[in-house]
């Protein structure tokens, strides 16, 4: 009887045990069996280093070296002609051969804009996306998108677009993080949205 009832007293104590920290915070470090690729050094942004001789840990690039994106085009890098007079109308044939085909080029532009464009555009460019939907919700109509579909974008040049990607306008934040052949798949998939839009418009 009396190992029946410890047995009982052993069972409750695991269960409040299991269950007592459920949903509880705890200030203790949590238990890591391996911690190699736990605790890895590094260091943080403009913090100071011993181990380099002018203290910084942000390094500068390395004397000699060139960025692999400065080695194209001015047109090509920033949408402006060499002169820097004016925009480039069309996507350099540069561009479109890296990717082979122009088909090529319009898929890998449709789904980089699925990914960086359509929250605030819309899949099809009409400026309907979420973003539009919360700031019209919250009384903030200031931010809402363009439509791609207005005249003025419709015989914008593609460099004039190209660079909206590159540096931003107004309330849209530029996009670096698109690499340059990817910007420019970006502008031939908006022209293909353009295209079909006018054919549905002419349609109704």
């Amino acid at each position: 009887m009396s190992l029946t009832k410890s047995s009982f007293l052993l069972f409750l104590l695991g269960a409040a045990s299991l269950t007592g920290c459920r949903g509880i915070t705890s200030k203790d470090e949590p238990v890591v069996g391996i911690r190699n690729m736990y605790d890895q050094p590094r260091y943080n942004v403009q913090s100071e280093s011993e181990f380099f001789a002018d203290k910084r840990t942000m390094r500068p690039h390395v004397e000699g070296t060139i960025s692999r994106q400065k080695e194209i085009s001015t047109e090509i890098a920033s949408g402006r002609t060499e002169d820097n007079c004016g925009y480039v109308p069309t996507v350099p044939a540069e561009v479109t051969k890296e990717f082979g085909t122009g088909d090529a080029l319009v898929a890998r532009g449709q789904e980089r804009f699925g990914i960086y464009c359509a929250p605030c555009h819309d899949n099809t460019g009409s400026g309907n996306g979420l973003v539009k939907k919360r700031a019209v919700a919250s009384g903030a109509a200031a931010f809402v998108p363009p439509t791609f579909h207005q005249d003025r974008i419709r015989h914008m040049p593609d460099g004039q677009l190209y660079a909206t990607i590159s540096n931003g306008k107004g309330n849209m934040p530029a996009y670096p993080q698109i690499s340059v052949n990817d910007r420019w798949a970006i502008v031939s998939y908006v022209r293909a949205l353009q295209v079909s839009q006018s054919k549905t418009e002419s349609n109704l």
